[in-house]
Protein backbone atom coordinates (compact mmCIF):
# COMPACT_ATOMS: atom_id res chain seq x y z
CA UNK A 1 0.00 0.00 0.00
CA UNK A 2 1.61 3.46 -1.00
CA UNK A 3 0.43 6.77 0.65
CA UNK A 4 0.27 10.02 -0.43
CA UNK A 5 2.70 12.50 0.45
CA UNK A 6 1.94 14.70 3.31
CA UNK A 7 3.13 18.43 3.53
CA UNK A 8 4.79 19.17 7.13
CA UNK A 9 4.95 22.25 7.01
CA UNK A 10 2.59 25.65 5.81
CA UNK A 11 3.26 26.55 2.12
CA UNK A 12 4.63 29.62 2.26
CA UNK A 13 2.02 32.51 0.50
CA UNK A 14 2.85 35.65 -1.45
CA UNK A 15 4.78 37.69 1.33
CA UNK A 16 6.82 34.81 2.53
CA UNK A 17 8.21 33.64 -1.19
CA UNK A 18 8.82 37.89 -1.78
CA UNK A 19 10.66 37.18 1.28
CA UNK A 20 12.58 34.17 0.34
CA UNK A 21 13.30 35.44 -2.69
CA UNK A 22 14.51 38.89 -1.37
CA UNK A 23 17.22 37.03 0.38
CA UNK A 24 18.32 34.65 -2.10
CA UNK A 25 19.03 37.70 -3.74
CA UNK A 26 21.17 39.16 -1.02
CA UNK A 27 23.22 35.93 -0.61
CA UNK A 28 23.91 35.63 -4.49
CA UNK A 29 25.13 39.32 -4.62
CA UNK A 30 27.37 39.11 -1.55
CA UNK A 31 28.90 36.03 -2.85
CA UNK A 32 29.33 37.50 -6.65
CA UNK A 33 30.75 40.73 -4.90
CA UNK A 34 33.38 38.40 -2.93
CA UNK A 35 34.49 36.22 -5.56
CA UNK A 36 34.62 39.65 -7.61
CA UNK A 37 37.26 41.14 -5.09
CA UNK A 38 39.12 38.20 -4.89
CA UNK A 39 39.52 38.29 -8.44
CA UNK A 40 40.11 42.13 -8.61
CA UNK A 41 42.93 41.20 -5.43
CA UNK A 42 44.73 38.48 -7.93
CA UNK A 43 44.76 40.70 -10.57
CA UNK A 44 46.00 43.34 -9.31
CA UNK A 45 48.82 41.75 -7.21
CA UNK A 46 50.00 40.28 -11.00
CA UNK A 47 49.01 36.83 -9.93
CA UNK A 48 46.64 36.09 -12.94
CA UNK A 49 49.85 37.19 -15.30
CA UNK A 50 50.43 34.57 -18.04
CA UNK A 51 53.56 34.15 -16.80
CA UNK A 52 52.53 33.11 -13.57
CA UNK A 53 50.91 30.26 -15.16
CA UNK A 54 53.50 29.58 -17.69
CA UNK A 55 54.50 26.20 -15.38
CA UNK A 56 51.34 24.50 -15.60
CA UNK A 57 51.44 24.85 -19.81
CA UNK A 58 55.05 22.14 -19.71
CA UNK A 59 54.42 18.66 -20.77
CA UNK A 60 56.82 17.59 -18.02
CA UNK A 61 54.71 19.57 -15.24
CA UNK A 62 51.46 18.21 -16.29
CA UNK A 63 52.69 15.02 -16.34
CA UNK A 64 54.10 15.62 -12.78
CA UNK A 65 51.27 16.65 -11.21
CA UNK A 66 49.37 13.41 -12.65
CA UNK A 67 52.04 11.29 -10.90
CA UNK A 68 51.60 12.81 -7.80
CA UNK A 69 48.16 12.84 -7.98
CA UNK A 70 48.06 9.34 -8.43
CA UNK A 71 50.22 8.95 -5.83
CA UNK A 72 47.75 10.81 -3.54
CA UNK A 73 45.22 8.75 -4.77
CA UNK A 74 47.40 5.36 -3.73
CA UNK A 75 48.13 6.71 -0.03
CA UNK A 76 44.45 7.23 0.48
CA UNK A 77 43.41 3.95 -1.18
CA UNK A 78 45.67 1.86 0.72
CA UNK A 79 45.27 4.26 3.82
CA UNK A 80 41.24 3.41 3.40
CA UNK A 81 40.90 0.25 3.09
CA UNK A 82 44.04 -0.87 5.94
CA UNK A 83 41.47 1.88 8.06
CA UNK A 84 38.07 -0.45 7.32
CA UNK A 85 39.89 -3.67 8.11
CA UNK A 86 40.92 -1.97 11.62
CA UNK A 87 37.52 -0.61 12.23
CA UNK A 88 36.27 -4.35 12.16
CA UNK A 89 38.99 -5.64 14.08
CA UNK A 90 38.32 -2.90 16.84
CA UNK A 91 34.65 -3.55 16.41
CA UNK A 92 35.23 -7.18 17.42
CA UNK A 93 36.98 -6.15 20.74
CA UNK A 94 34.37 -4.20 21.62
CA UNK A 95 31.74 -6.21 20.95
CA UNK A 96 33.53 -9.22 23.05
CA UNK A 97 31.99 -10.72 25.49
CA UNK A 98 34.36 -11.18 27.81
CA UNK A 99 34.84 -7.70 29.90
CA UNK A 100 38.67 -7.17 30.11
CA UNK A 101 38.45 -7.47 25.94
CA UNK A 102 35.86 -4.82 25.66
CA UNK A 103 37.38 -2.46 27.63
CA UNK A 104 41.04 -2.47 26.38
CA UNK A 105 39.57 -2.21 22.94
CA UNK A 106 38.06 0.79 24.25
CA UNK A 107 41.00 1.99 25.55
CA UNK A 108 42.81 1.48 22.19
CA UNK A 109 39.96 3.09 19.76
CA UNK A 110 39.65 6.04 22.32
CA UNK A 111 43.22 6.99 22.38
CA UNK A 112 43.74 6.51 18.48
CA UNK A 113 40.58 8.88 17.50
CA UNK A 114 42.36 11.19 20.49
CA UNK A 115 45.41 11.43 19.00
CA UNK A 116 45.42 14.31 15.96
CA UNK A 117 46.32 12.95 12.54
CA UNK A 118 49.28 15.16 11.78
CA UNK A 119 50.71 14.15 14.98
CA UNK A 120 50.47 10.48 14.18
CA UNK A 121 52.35 11.20 10.97
CA UNK A 122 54.77 12.65 13.06
CA UNK A 123 55.36 10.18 15.25
CA UNK A 124 55.53 7.21 12.82
CA UNK A 125 57.85 9.02 10.35
CA UNK A 126 59.88 11.00 13.18
CA UNK A 127 59.73 8.81 16.31
CA UNK A 128 59.77 5.12 14.77
CA UNK A 129 63.29 5.63 13.09
CA UNK A 130 64.51 6.32 16.58
CA UNK A 131 63.78 3.07 18.33
CA UNK A 132 65.41 1.42 15.18
CA UNK A 133 62.36 1.06 12.82
CA UNK A 134 64.28 2.48 9.59
CA UNK A 135 61.44 0.63 7.29
CA UNK A 136 59.79 3.92 7.84
CA UNK A 137 59.49 5.84 4.50
CA UNK A 138 57.07 8.90 4.06
CA UNK A 139 54.47 6.37 2.41
CA UNK A 140 54.43 4.12 5.28
CA UNK A 141 54.10 6.89 7.80
CA UNK A 142 51.06 8.99 5.80
CA UNK A 143 49.31 5.16 5.10
CA UNK A 144 49.69 4.24 8.64
CA UNK A 145 48.46 7.77 10.43
CA UNK A 146 45.46 7.31 7.90
CA UNK A 147 44.82 3.68 8.82
CA UNK A 148 45.15 3.93 12.78
CA UNK A 149 43.05 7.55 13.03
CA UNK A 150 40.19 6.22 10.20
CA UNK A 151 40.81 3.12 11.48
CA UNK A 152 39.38 4.00 15.00
CA UNK A 153 37.02 6.29 13.60
CA UNK A 154 35.41 3.27 11.62
CA UNK A 155 34.98 1.26 14.49
CA UNK A 156 32.86 4.03 15.83
CA UNK A 157 30.64 4.23 13.46
CA UNK A 158 30.91 0.37 12.98
CA UNK A 159 29.47 -0.28 16.88
CA UNK A 160 26.49 2.54 16.42
CA UNK A 161 25.70 1.17 13.30
CA UNK A 162 25.37 -2.59 15.09
CA UNK A 163 23.73 -0.71 18.30
CA UNK A 164 21.14 0.77 16.57
CA UNK A 165 19.48 -2.27 15.50
CA UNK A 166 16.45 -2.65 17.23
CA UNK A 167 17.84 -5.85 20.27
CA UNK A 168 14.59 -8.17 18.63
CA UNK A 169 17.21 -9.11 15.42
CA UNK A 170 19.38 -10.70 17.73
CA UNK A 171 17.02 -12.49 20.58
CA UNK A 172 15.12 -13.79 17.38
CA UNK A 173 18.53 -14.91 15.79
CA UNK A 174 19.70 -16.64 19.22
CA UNK A 175 16.15 -18.16 19.34
CA UNK A 176 16.99 -19.81 16.17
CA UNK A 177 20.48 -21.41 18.10
CA UNK A 178 22.96 -19.43 16.04
CA UNK A 179 25.89 -18.18 17.78
CA UNK A 180 26.75 -14.66 18.70
CA UNK A 181 29.15 -14.63 16.07
CA UNK A 182 26.60 -16.11 13.07
CA UNK A 183 24.29 -13.47 14.56
CA UNK A 184 26.57 -10.95 14.16
CA UNK A 185 27.90 -12.11 10.78
CA UNK A 186 24.44 -13.18 9.14
CA UNK A 187 21.63 -11.08 10.68
CA UNK A 188 22.80 -7.32 11.92
CA UNK A 189 26.24 -6.83 9.46
CA UNK A 190 23.97 -6.98 6.51
CA UNK A 191 21.36 -4.22 8.15
CA UNK A 192 23.48 -2.17 9.52
CA UNK A 193 26.05 -1.39 6.30
CA UNK A 194 23.03 -0.85 4.38
CA UNK A 195 22.67 2.51 6.82
CA UNK A 196 25.79 2.56 7.53
CA UNK A 197 27.45 3.54 3.86
CA UNK A 198 26.70 7.49 3.47
CA UNK A 199 28.13 7.85 6.53
CA UNK A 200 31.34 5.61 5.66
CA UNK A 201 31.69 7.05 2.22
CA UNK A 202 31.83 10.18 4.29
CA UNK A 203 34.25 9.58 6.01
CA UNK A 204 36.14 8.26 3.35
CA UNK A 205 35.84 11.70 1.73
CA UNK A 206 37.76 13.69 5.36
CA UNK A 207 40.61 10.90 5.02
CA UNK A 208 40.90 11.72 1.02
CA UNK A 209 41.70 15.63 2.39
CA UNK A 210 43.55 14.43 5.00
CA UNK A 211 46.29 12.99 2.50
CA UNK A 212 47.27 16.56 2.25
CA UNK A 213 48.69 16.82 5.41
CA UNK A 214 51.49 14.34 4.29
CA UNK A 215 52.92 17.23 3.50
CA UNK A 216 54.59 17.51 6.71
CA UNK A 217 56.25 14.13 6.18
CA UNK A 218 57.87 14.80 2.56
CA UNK A 219 55.65 12.49 1.20
CA UNK A 220 54.92 13.56 -2.68
CA UNK A 221 51.50 14.73 -2.78
CA UNK A 222 49.47 17.75 -3.96
CA UNK A 223 50.31 20.05 -1.38
CA UNK A 224 53.95 19.04 -1.79
CA UNK A 225 54.13 19.78 -5.21
CA UNK A 226 52.02 23.03 -4.72
CA UNK A 227 54.95 24.58 -2.88
CA UNK A 228 57.78 23.15 -5.04
CA UNK A 229 56.61 24.91 -8.06
CA UNK A 230 54.78 27.87 -6.13
CA UNK A 231 58.73 28.79 -5.16
CA UNK A 232 59.95 28.85 -8.34
CA UNK A 233 61.44 31.84 -8.46
CA UNK A 234 62.20 32.50 -12.64
CA UNK A 235 58.71 32.23 -12.93
CA UNK A 236 57.71 34.70 -10.53
CA UNK A 237 57.07 32.01 -7.28
CA UNK A 238 53.08 31.37 -8.37
CA UNK A 239 52.02 30.36 -5.36
CA UNK A 240 48.67 31.29 -5.51
CA UNK A 241 47.95 29.52 -9.33
CA UNK A 242 50.12 26.36 -8.13
CA UNK A 243 47.80 26.18 -5.01
CA UNK A 244 44.49 27.35 -7.67
CA UNK A 245 45.58 24.26 -9.63
CA UNK A 246 46.05 21.48 -6.50
CA UNK A 247 42.89 22.72 -4.82
CA UNK A 248 40.95 22.30 -8.13
CA UNK A 249 42.30 19.07 -8.07
CA UNK A 250 41.38 18.15 -4.55
CA UNK A 251 37.75 19.55 -5.04
CA UNK A 252 37.23 16.87 -8.42
CA UNK A 253 38.25 14.13 -6.47
CA UNK A 254 36.21 15.41 -3.01
CA UNK A 255 33.20 15.85 -5.80
CA UNK A 256 33.51 12.45 -7.53
CA UNK A 257 33.70 11.12 -4.04
CA UNK A 258 30.11 12.66 -2.73
CA UNK A 259 29.25 12.00 -6.06
CA UNK A 260 29.52 8.40 -5.68
CA UNK A 261 27.94 9.04 -1.37
CA UNK A 262 24.85 10.30 -2.97
CA UNK A 263 24.15 7.62 -5.38
CA UNK A 264 24.72 4.91 -2.77
CA UNK A 265 22.55 6.45 -0.23
CA UNK A 266 19.75 6.39 -2.75
CA UNK A 267 20.63 3.05 -4.32
CA UNK A 268 20.36 2.08 -0.35
CA UNK A 269 17.29 3.92 0.07
CA UNK A 270 15.59 2.91 -2.81
CA UNK A 271 16.72 -0.92 -1.65
CA UNK A 272 15.64 -0.47 1.48
CA UNK A 273 11.96 0.48 0.31
CA UNK A 274 11.60 -2.36 -2.25
CA UNK A 275 12.00 -4.77 0.81
CA UNK A 276 9.27 -3.11 2.65
CA UNK A 277 6.76 -3.21 -0.29
CA UNK A 278 7.46 -6.82 -0.49
CA UNK A 279 3.69 -8.40 -0.17
CA UNK A 280 2.68 -10.69 2.75
CA UNK A 281 1.07 -13.72 2.51
CA UNK A 282 -0.65 -15.62 5.40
Amino acid sequence: MSYATQELFDVPGPKARRRSNIAGFITVAIVVLIVAFIVYQLYRSGQLDARKWQTFTFPMVQQEILRTTMSTMNAFIVGALLALGLGVLLLLGRLSPVRWVTVAFSWVTETFRAIPLLILMMLLYYGLPVIGATFVTPFVAVVGGLMIYNGSVFAEIFRAGIQSLPSGQSEAGYAIGLTRGQVLRVILAPQAIRNMLPTIISQLVVALKDTALGFMVTYPELLYLAKFYGTQFQYGSPIIPAAIVMGSIYIALCLLMSFIAVRVEKWSSSDSKRTKEIPQYE
